[in-house]
């Protein structure tokens, strides 16, 4: 096997586990929280996606391509405000979300025939700033989801009345989505 290879093993794991986390919460949403369910069918969408583009590059472009970037529309417009947040703080929480779904759009703009056959062909300046700055917002997206609850080093907190999270591994996942989709726009595919 190669390295390329394993990356790819690597990835769709990933990108599989994600898929069924967001599916699974998707279907079992307590109550009538329909924007969340809306959320999570549309990560378990990216999810598959992004598997299936590691190994079956030629996927409808522009059928994906519209779907992601009203996906990505859905994250920004339609944020829910927890109590006393502004909406501009309710709309930034879920950037990250519409950054990964922009980047998937992103990912899917140029033929694969570039990535593949010919390597002589060169993204232009543009187009490489462009994939730079998504990977590297997402990078740093990936790092505070997956360092978030990291205990402290000099203190330990205090857990006493403290309810457990609703979404247990949610920042886990959506971390390793933030990574994984960081890696496969700076990855030939």
């Amino acid at each position: 096997m190669s390295a390329t290879d394993v990356v790819h093993a690597l990835l769709t794991t990933l990108f599989a586990g994600a898929a069924v986390y967001a599916a699974r919460h998707a279907l079992r949403a307590p109550g009538p929280a329909w924007r969340g369910r809306v959320d999570h069918f549309l990560h378990a969408a990216m999810a598959v996606a992004m598997a299936a583009m590691l190994w079956r590059p030629t996927l409808p472009r522009t059928a994906h391509a519209v779907f992601f970037t009203a996906a990505a529309l859905w994250f920004t417009l339609t944020p829910v405000r927890r109590a006393g947040e502004s909406h501009l703080v309710a709309t930034a929480r879920r950037l990250p979300y519409a950054l990964g779904m922009a980047a998937m759009v992103w990912i899917l703009r140029t033929p694969q025939v570039m990535h593949h056959h010919a390597p002589a062909v060169r993204e232009s300046s543009t187009g490489s700033l462009v994939t730079a700055a998504l990977a590297l917002c997402l990078l740093a997206c990936a790092l505070r989801s997956l360092t978030r609850d990291m205990p402290t080093l000099r203190t330990v907190p205090d857990v006493s009345g403290v309810l457990p999270h609703p979404r247990p591994y949610g920042h886990f996942w959506d971390g390793s989505m933030a990574l994984g989709t960081a890696i496969m726009l700076v990855m030939p595919h």
